[in-house]
């Protein structure tokens, strides 16, 4: 039974992180920290931006709860938490940097609507360059009106 608690603390978790993605993404990317985010709404020819250190902040909960896991048998369960919080980093990895933006170049072509639509999403994200005014703030979830019409 231990283990499906863990799986679902983990899937939690995956999930979870949907929201406090997108809730940073809105508020603090788009806010105090557009200093930082302003680098991935320009084209430049590098290939690493400010934007980056974005991933590097927030890998430190998932580090950081893997190693209390590890360390405090006690709290071993909160490992799966960090579990969690890095798969999501994984996915977001790909979807976003290497799906969507091709920051490294794989042939790739989205089939399904899901894929579509968040693909879609995240380029009506990137029709605003400024810090106001930008929609569209997910990363793995997008609102079904961000399907391309058939008209």
């Amino acid at each position: 039974m231990t283990w499906l608690i863990n799986i679902l603390l983990s899937i939690g978790a995956f999930v979870f992180m949907e929201g406090v993605a997108w809730f940073t993404h809105k508020y603090i990317m788009h806010g105090f920290m557009w200093r930082w985010h302003r680098s991935h709404h320009r084209v430049h020819p590098h290939p690493l931006e400010r934007n980056d250190l974005f991933a590097l902040v927030f890998s430190l909960p998932s580090i950081a709860l893997i190693m209390i896991g590890y360390n405090y048998p006690n709290f071993g369960w909160i490992k799966f938490i960090g579990f969690g919080i890095m798969a999501y980093g994984i996915f977001y990895f790909i979807f976003h940097d290497v799906i969507v933006h091709r920051r490294i170049k794989i042939p790739f072509k989205a089939r399904s609507k899901y894929l579509k639509r968040i693909i879609r999403a995240h380029y009506v994200h990137h029709e605003t360059h400024t810090k106001d005014g930008a929609r569209a703030f997910g990363f793995l979830y997008a609102p079904k009106k961000y399907e391309k019409s058939k008209d």
